[in-house]
This record gives C-alpha cells, sequence and structure tokens, in this order.
C-alpha cells in the first residue's frame, strides 16, 4: 500500500535544491565557472584524460608499458571518494569520517571488512587523518578527497595502476604513485593537451547546449549582470563559449577572467588582472575597470572586488568544484552559491524507479522491526532478528548498486550522507544537475528548504510501525516542479 502513495510524489530531476533560503529576487549579479557548469563534456574527454596520462606516466616517469592494456572504465569511480595516500586505497566516507564497509578497493579489487577494520582499528578515520580544506593531502593528512569531475579519470589511473603492481607482485611506493599519477593529470592540463584535443573536435567533446545560451540570455532580460571566472585559458573558454552560446558570447558578460587560479583567486591579493587582446597577448597596463567585452588573466577576488563594487548576498556564484569554487565565497565573502552537480539526475531518475522504491520501503520497514522486535531475547526471536540483519545488509548492498556497483550513490552511504554531501550542503545555498534548471524558475522565485525532522522530532520506528504511520523521508515530501 506504500508504493503507490510514494509514486504519486516523484522527485523532478530538472528542479532546484536549497539547503539555504534564497530569494533570486535579491540577485543582481550571476557569477559562472566554465567548465562543467557552463559547458558540459562528452563520455569521450575523460577517456581522453585517461590515456594521455597514462602515456606520460610511461613516457616520461619511466613507468611499465604493460600499463597501457589498461583502459578507462567510466562506471568505476565516483566523485566526492577519498584515497589513502599511504595505503593507496580507495574508498567512500560518511559525513561522520566512518569508512562505508565494503567501498574500500586497492587496485580494482574490493579489500575485506576484516582487513579494512584491522587496518583503520575499527572503521573510523581520525580528523588529523582527514583530508584538508581543499580536500588535499598536505601537512599530515594522509587522505585526499577527489571532488572534481575532472578527477574521475585520476581516481581510475590510480587504482589501474596499483592493480598492475599488485598483480604481478611488484614492490612500490604508493606516496610516489600517488604523486606522479597527479603530476601527470595535471600536466595533461598545463601542457595544453586536453585543450588541443577539444579545439580540434570540438563537436566530439562538447555537448552542443542550447539552453546554456537560454539561461543567459533570461537573466539578461532580466536586467541581470554577469562574469565569468575560469581556471581555463582564453582562446579554449572562446572557442567553447562561441560553439555552444554563439559569436556574441562576450556580450552577455560584464567580466570574464580566464586562468584564475582557483581556489588562490579568492584568497591571494598579491596578483594584479592583466588584460588579453584579441591575439592571446598579454599587455602590461594598469587595470582601473573591468570593462565589457575584454579578457582579463589571473587577478584576485579582493581586486575584483573594489574594481565591481559587487559585494554580499545580491552576487549568486556557480560552479560544480565545492571547494574551489564555492567554499571561499560563502565563507569570507558572504556571496550566495550555487552547485552543479550533473550526477543528480541520474540519481533522481534510479530514485524515482518502482524497483528503488519497493527495496527502500522494505529496507526501512526490516530496520524498525529490528529495533521493535530487538527486545525480545527468547531463541525464536533471536534466530529471526539474526535473518533480518541478514537481509538488511543484503539489501543495501542491492540498494548501492542501483547507483554503482563499486561504491553506490554520491550523496549517501547507507543511512548517513556522503561526506561529499556534508560540504555540498555547508557550502552551496542551491544545487541542482544543470544551470538549465534555472529556466523552470521566475527570477524572482524564493527556495525554500525543506524542515527535515531532526531524529528526536521523529517518532520512533516501533511507533511508526504501530501506528502505520511509516513513510519514507524526503520523496513524500517532495513537491515536483512543473
Amino acid at each position: 500500500e506504500l508504493v503507490p502513495s510514494i509514486m504519486s510524489n516523484m522527485l523532478n530531476p530538472d528542479a532546484i535544491f536549497s539547503n539555504n533560503e534564497m530569494s533570486l529576487s535579491d540577485i543582481e549579479i550571476y557569477g559562472f565557472d566554465y567548465d562543467y557548469t557552463l559547458v558540459f563534456y562528452s563520455k569521450h574527454l575523460h577517456t581522453l584524460i585517461f590515456n594521455a596520462a597514462r602515456d606520460l606516466l610511461i613516457n616520461e616517469h619511466r613507468y611499465p608499458a604493460e600499463i597501457r592494456k589498461y583502459d578507462y572504465d567510466p562506471n568505476f569511480a565516483i566523485r566526492g571518494l577519498h584515497y589513502d595516500v599511504h595505503r593507496a586505497l580507495l574508498m567512500k566516507i560518511d559525513a561522520f569520517h566512518y569508512i562505508q564497509l565494503g567501498t574500500v578497493y586497492r587496485g580494482l579489487s574490493v579489500v575485506p571488512d576484516e582487513e579494512v577494520i584491522a587496518m583503520y582499528d575499527g572503521s573510523h578515520v581520525p580528523l588529523e587523518q582527514m583530508s584538508d580544506f581543499y580536500g588535499k593531502s598536505s601537512q599530515g593528512n594522509t587522505m585526499k578527497q577527489f571532488m572534481d569531475i575532472f578527477s574521475l579519470p585520476e581516481m581510475t589511473l590510480l587504482s589501474c595502476v596499483n592493480e598492475y603492481f599488485l598483480k604481478n607482485n611488484i614492490d612500490y611506493e604508493p606516496v610516489h604513485l600517488y604523486k606522479d599519477v597527479k603530476d601527470s593529470i595535471r600536466d595533461v592540463h598545463i601542457k595544453g593537451i586536453m585543450y588541443r584535443a577539444i579545439e580540434a573536435d570540438i563537436e566530439k567533446y562538447i555537448c552542443y547546449a542550447e539552453q546554456t545560451r537560454a539561461v543567459l540570455a533570461k537573466l539578461a532580460d532580466h536586467g541581470k549582470k554577469m562574469f565569468l571566472i575560469t581556471n581555463s585559458p582564453s582562446s579554449f573558454v572562446d572557442k567553447g563559449m562561441k560553439f555552444i552560446v554563439g559569436k556574441d558570447w562576450r556580450d552577455l558578460f560584464d567580466v570574464v577572467i580566464v586562468q584564475a587560479d582557483k581556489p588562490n583567486f579568492f584568497n591571494d591579493k598579491r596578483r594584479p588582472f592583466r588584460k588579453v587582446n584579441e591575439r592571446g597577448v598579454l599587455l602590461w597596463d594598469k587595470i582601473h575597470k573591468l570593462q565589457k567585452g575584454q579578457i582579463y588573466k589571473q587577478g584576485n577576488l579582493y581586486e575584483f572586488l573594489k574594481l565591481t563594487g559587487w559585494r554580499g548576498s545580491k552576487v549568486l556564484y556557480f560552479g560544480d568544484h565545492i571547494y574551489s569554487d564555492l567554499a571561499d565565497l560563502t565563507l569570507k565573502h558572504g556571496w550566495r552559491t550555487g552547485a552543479i552537480i550533473p550526477e543528480l539526475r541520474s540519481e533522481i531518475k534510479i530514485m524515482n524507479t518502482e524497483k528503488y522504491i519497493q527495496t527502500m520501503t522494505w529496507l526501512q520497514t526490516l530496520t524498525g522491526l529490528l529495533e521493535h522486535m530487538q527486545v525480545h531475547r527468547d531463541p525464536d526471536s533471536q534466530m529471526i532478528l539474526e535473518e533480518w540483519k541478514k537481509e538488511r545488509k543484503e539489501m543495501r548492498e542491492m540498494n548501492r548498486n542501483f547507483f554503482n556497483a563499486y561504491f553506490g550513490s554520491i550523496f549517501r552511504t547507507d543511512e548517513n550522507p556522503t561526506y561529499f554531501l556534508r560540504r555540498l550542503s555547508r557550502f552551496a545555498d542551491i544545487y541542482m544537475a544543470s544551470l538549465s534548471c534555472l529556466l523552470n524558475y521566475e527570477p524572482d522565485y524564493t527556495f525554500y528548504p525543506r524542515r527535515t525532522p531532526l531524529q528526536h522530532e521523529l517518532p520512533g520506528w516501533s511507533d511508526q510501525l504501530c501506528t502505520g504511520t511509516f513513510r519514507i523521508p524526503f520523496l513524500q515530501e517532495t513537491v515536483q516542479i512543473k
């Protein structure tokens, strides 16, 4: 009886979801990142990055040529995973720093739960071992968190090379491997390998997004100012924007900044802006004003604020990287922030399937039964409880496989939110699958976060079961945007 009522309240994959109340009527200036915000890439790009970095490992870092047999698997890694640099383990961690057992991989093979518990003296990762503020492994932090969509090939390459060394009984230093893979992935970007490949075959790598222009045009029609701050180079951005928006794309933006070096752009006050002319040459003029139609390189946010006067909550900035794009802006400068999470659309579609809803309904029911029945100590009851625990574990694994066979959803580890979602909730006022979701809302729309009941505000499992008020959280309360 539960499923039909839930099925009638589906989640809308094109909706915008709110962590913090925000009215678009208060927003006067809209800012955007470029990659995976204004422009989306095809599946071919990650294969390109993986192959190029793999070849750099072989040609420049003298890794065995046999690793060339490994190809990029788009179904392996998900965003938000942590990597233990010293143990060479890729894993998913929840908001409370607990490892989700069954999602720890050494190379391409899952590590048994018992071994994980022995290595970490349980499944908790202490704060001092976690990644730093920007997800990096530095200053004693042994964990690196991969938050960028571009990091998916990096995680896969790390796992493949680890797998090769392990399968061939080759002794190696995991720290060196991590650094070499990181440097190779970086070189694919900074040496221009990726940029040249995309520019040479733009239709292969960039997904044409007519709706990107529609979003920008809608904002312009309502008198909103717009700016672009990206780490990508000038010619690359120019060609991409001409492809997805049109030759007149600069007319839509009041300020365009390339090679900004985020997140340093938001913190380093020392770097001045430089103007880039039509031929891509850097000029030495002192910048007294950021002019519409011009492209600027480097600079810093403090100078940007001084030259534009765009401060505080009247600015809304969109980006896909929770740390590099959004964290400093919301914590230090009071800008409103919007996270672009492309994975959201596919996960919501899965959550709307009857199979998923049935599985979640029974999983939640089992959990309630376990809590309600655990007070019965007789042998028959205890035997039933053990059977239910086994079934619950199996259903948790089934639930994980709905999203990704290795790591599950990027938003949940069983009942708990992931560490990724914890950071998303903290640094993003709103989040959505793509900018096109803005087309579903009027420019004065107010986003209200759902009042999610706290644990002490909810009836106990036993009360829900006895009174028949059991419901799946979030699904029934969600209103579909038409």
